[in-house]
């Protein structure tokens, strides 16, 4: 597959590295970093267990051609300054060439029009980046429509102390078709972008896993999800669990704790803590750890018989 794109910014020799990441042109450092990940664990081929060779190589493909690039030139602080200097430049490039720049998606010509230009424009980034890599063979598609949003941006951006138009009329003009809604001064506009949206579907990806007593993945997805939203009662009841079931007590504990901090009713955390703490205060507090220091964090519960967690989970001894 030749990872070739000739739509927005692109077109005029530049890659455009926040339309890779589908993050807006003004993302700081940490949204770059937050965005890279969900894109990473999505094109990696360890992470697609049931998609094809030639799908997994295609997400390969993409992942260390363009992604990988990408963030690294976007997190690094020399490269990161050089790429911002050439970006504004071109804004102002775009402002004396816009009656030349045409437009091929009907969201690129919604934002030369709109009203509420940063809104907009971020709520339609977000938008786009909800399904962004779902199909790997549009993928250079939809950064190419993401590139055109961020064209039209700093187009207007740059623009506003100028009398130079955004590009709109031009575009519509070659549709032969009326386009949806060209008929309203002012379009309605993507609905603003939640933050919960994406640590849902950490959840559901983890709750998945654990379903298929896969433990060890659905903590990673957790653990990725508790670093956007910190405060998340679910996130920390279910990383709970998935340490119950592993039969770290301890680190359980930890999290049903946090979980009841912040909200005292969820109900996971009411019914297993007490069964914790219980457990927990039945541990002989003289017990010794006789294997290597290294394992001195394991937890001394894990016994042929079942230890604690085949206790609070009822299972029979052997």
């Amino acid at each position: 597959m030749a990872l070739k794109i000739d739509r927005g910014l692109f077109k005029y020799d530049f890659i455009d590295n926040h339309a890779i990441l589908c993050v807006s042109v003004d993302a700081d450092v940490k949204e770059v970093r937050k965005r890279y990940l969900q894109i990473a664990r999505r094109l990696h081929p360890d992470s697609n267990l049931t998609e094809s060779a030639a799908q997994k190589q295609l997400g390969n493909e993409l992942l260390s051609k363009l992604v990988n690039p990408a963030y690294e030139k976007l997190t690094s602080d020399r490269t990161r300054a050089e790429y911002m200097m050439i970006l504004a430049q071109i804004g102002k490039r775009l402002v004396q060439e816009s009656t030349s720049v045409t437009l091929n998606s009907n969201l690129a010509r919604q934002l030369a029009e709109a009203a509420n230009l940063d809104h907009f424009y971020k709520s339609a980034i977000a938008q786009l980046a909800q399904t962004q890599y779902d199909s790997l063979e549009q993928a250079l598609q939809v950064i190419g429509q993401v590139s055109e949003l961020n064209l039209v941006y700093l187009m207007r951006s740059a623009g506003k102390s100028s009398t130079a138009p955004p590009p709109h009329a031009q575009p519509k003009a070659q549709s032969g078709t009326p386009e949806p809604n060209t008929a309203k001064n002012t379009p309605p506009e993507p609905a603003p972008p939640k933050e919960d949206l994406i640590v849902e579907q950490y959840v559901r990806r983890a709750q998945s896993l654990i379903d298929k007593n896969q433990f060890a993945q659905a903590k990673v997805e957790l653990q990725d999800a508790l670093k956007l939203e910190p405060k998340n009662s679910r996130c920390h009841s279910l990383i709970a669990m998935v340490y119950l079931k592993q039969n770290q007590l301890k680190m359980a504990k930890i999290h049903f704790d946090n979980a009841l901090k912040l909200d005292p009713n969820d109900e996971t955390a009411l019914q297993w803590k007490p069964k914790i703490d219980k457990a927990l205060g039945q541990q002989p507090s003289d017990h010794k750890v006789t294997s290597s220091p290294n394992n001195k964090d394991k937890q001394p519960d894990k016994s042929g018989s079942g230890g604690l967690f085949g206790g609070l989970f009822g299972g029979k001894k052997k």
